[in-house]
């Protein structure tokens, strides 16, 4: 990892909370797959449009491998400003290939164009329109579905998870790396990691700025830890990773849960920083928590 940090440093260019959106967006997909592992290929990949509620459709991209079992709708991460179904398409196949699940991904529209609740209420949209399209889809009618994503991506799952509770839904798993949970970013975890590490507080500071006002900053669609209750949500498996900003509020949001006697897995990587999930090229820990999210995917999906 920090081989990791040094070769970023060396290469660094204008720092990204710097630079206008429209090109901090460029400037994570042009090196969003230089520390991914090889593209897997899949028995279908295909490109799909998901309507939102105003008729606006929304990228999506469905990945199924052979003999597959349950749908996992996942939410990139990015700061709610960056990242595409582009940017998490090796993640995406790795996780439908050792999940043994069809995985769609779907491009929520971005900040400062679209601020809250926009990417909240196009993951909700998403949500329910793909559970009404499973057969369609040819992905079975009572496919068994579940959420998941990664940082503000993982916001939007727990939130989609609790809309789903509420809307009569039926979740197998909510699946999230590094969520964000908090309404403000001031744990001790934020303060220990807040630069050097990946995910900075200015890289927290220019996303939030520009996706959300502070006044709203409360409300549980962004702090699902504001939520007034979680019981009865769908099971969790959490991802963390050590030194990182996000690592006290993923902890935050598995103790809620289980407090409220909802089932939650929790695992932390050592040594490893925000993002690492897209670096397996280079780190073990990378492959290793693909291995077990898709492990969580695979029992969460063949459970009675």
């Amino acid at each position: 990892m920090r081989s990791v940090l040094e070769r970023m440093s060396r290469a660094r260019g204008q720092p990204m909370h710097l630079m206008e959106p429209q090109a901090a967006r460029a400037a994570y997909e042009a090196s969003a797959e230089v520390l991914e592992v090889p593209r897997r290929a899949l028995a279908r990949v295909e490109d799909l449009q998901v309507p939102a509620r105003d008729g606006t459709p929304l990228p999506a991209r469905l990945y199924q491998p052979e003999g597959s079992h349950g749908v996992l709708l996942y939410f990139h991460g990015g700061g709610f400003t960056i990242g595409s179904v582009a940017t998490h398409d090796i993640l995406c196949r790795e996780l439908a290939a050792l999940g043994q699940c069809a995985v769609v991904s779907v491009g929520y529209r971005l900040a400062p164009e679209h601020r809250f609740p926009v990417a909240v209420d196009d993951s909700w949209d998403a949500l329910h329109w793909l559970a009404g399209a499973r057969g369609a889809l040819g992905l079975g009618e009572t496919a068994p579905l579940a959420v998941g994503g990664d940082s503000a991506g993982g916001t939007l799952a727990t939130v989609a998870a609790l809309h789903a509770r509420d809307e009569g839904i039926p979740l197998a798993l909510q699946l999230l790396f590094y969520p964000g949970t908090a309404a403000r970013q001031d744990s001790a975890s934020h303060r220990r990691y807040h630069h050097g590490l990946v995910l900075e507080q200015a890289h927290i500071e220019y996303f939030f700025g520009h996706y959300i006002d502070l006044g709203e900053r409360d409300d549980w669609r962004f702090s699902p830890l504001n939520a007034p209750d979680v019981d009865n949500v769908a099971p969790a498996w959490i991802g963390l990773a050590e030194c990182d900003p996000l690592f006290d509020e993923g902890i935050a949001w598995g103790d809620t849960l289980r407090a409220a006697g909802v089932p939650v897995a929790l695992e932390v990587w050592r040594g490893v920083t925000h993002e690492f999930i897209k670096m397996g090229r280079v780190l073990p820990e990378s492959r290793q928590a693909h291995a077990a999210a898709g492990q969580a995917l695979a029992e969460a999906f063949r459970s009675p």
